[in-house]
């Protein structure tokens, strides 16, 4: 309870000092992309209960002849390259933290579909509200391999306190400064995650690029 109360008036104030900023935005995204100006997407929350969760629109959405979207890396624009390395592109998340559907700290909300391909210790990280930053965006965020960031999300679940989320996000202020982590692989976005899957040798494999936006 007191986390909520601590997010709810926290982001409620940051929105306030911010909200000159989402207008520039706004307005940039609009022109040089058009409408909508805004990413909707469905994400599990706590306890894997869907919620649409919000960012700022970072690609076009160009097509193969066939109706198929064009690879991420072809879609991605200049505006939202920028916004995604400066981390501006989540700010509309903040309005899903006032809602309750997030928290400021806490695992990334990935894809619906990944919650069947989970193990069960992989699955805690939905034990707790989904975050804006976590502990596995500040040690590496896209730059670590899918069983790095869940390993690094189960350990926050395990230990989270109200003075780990202050040093996360003191953390990623830094991170964010920096841009550190923000690409994975050489590809502006991070490989899709097809489950946890053992060699002869019980090494974890990396996956493989599949070309969506899962932010």
């Amino acid at each position: 309870m007191f986390k909520r109360i601590f997010d709810f008036i926290a982001t409620a104030i940051g929105l306030i000092f911010i909200s000159p900023v989402l207008f520039v935005l706004y307005y940039l995204v609009r022109n040089h992309m058009g409408s909508p100006v805004f990413f909707k997407q469905k994400r599990p929350g706590l306890h894997g209960n869907p919620f649409y969760m919000y960012k700022f629109r970072t690609m076009t959405s160009a097509c193969y002849d066939d109706g198929c979207l064009l690879p991420d890396c072809d879609r991605l624009t200049p505006l939202g390259k920028f916004l995604r390395s400066t981390s501006l592109d989540e700010l509309p998340e903040l309005f899903n933290v006032l809602k309750g559907d997030m928290s400021l700290v806490g695992p990334r909300p990935l894809l619906m579909q990944y919650l069947a391909r989970y193990t069960p210790e992989q699955a805690r990280r939905h034990d707790v509200r989904p975050g804006i930053t976590g502990w596995a965006q500040v040690n590496g965020r896209n730059a670590l391999s899918w069983e790095e960031k869940f390993r690094l999300d189960v350990w926050y679940v395990a230990n989270r306190s109200f003075w780990l989320d202050l040093k996360i996000l003191w953390m990623t202020m830094i991170k964010v400064v920096k841009r550190e982590g923000i690409s994975g692989g050489g590809c502006e976005t991070m490989t899709e995650f097809e489950g946890t899957k053992s060699r002869g040798t019980g090494e974890r494999r990396r996956e493989t690029v599949k070309g969506r936006e899962t932010g």
